[in-house]
């Protein structure tokens, strides 16, 4: 499993305005920002995009995905500076 294969599965189920996927093959690490986001409790937000892969993710296919951020444009915007 390639972090571009994690990404584009998780861009496949949801519509994404920036992804950043970083991993070692089994273990992912992913920045994720949506519009469908808004209105959402970080968990809720976290639980959207592990849905999207949870069939690999019971399959073992991928090990483990981290969200190092669910934001919403705007929210990343202001990160962004």
């Amino acid at each position: 499993m390639t972090e571009q294969q994690v990404q584009q599965y998780i861009e496949a189920g949801l519509d994404c305005a920036y992804i950043k996927v970083e991993g070692d093959g089994h273990h992912f690490y992913a920045t994720v920002v949506s519009a469908a986001f808004e209105g959402k409790r970080l968990i809720d937000r976290h639980r959207m995009v592990k849905e999207v892969i949870a069939s690999r993710l019971a399959s073992n296919e991928i090990h483990a995905l981290s969200i190092v951020k669910a934001a919403t444009p705007d929210e990343w915007a202001k990160l962004q500076g």
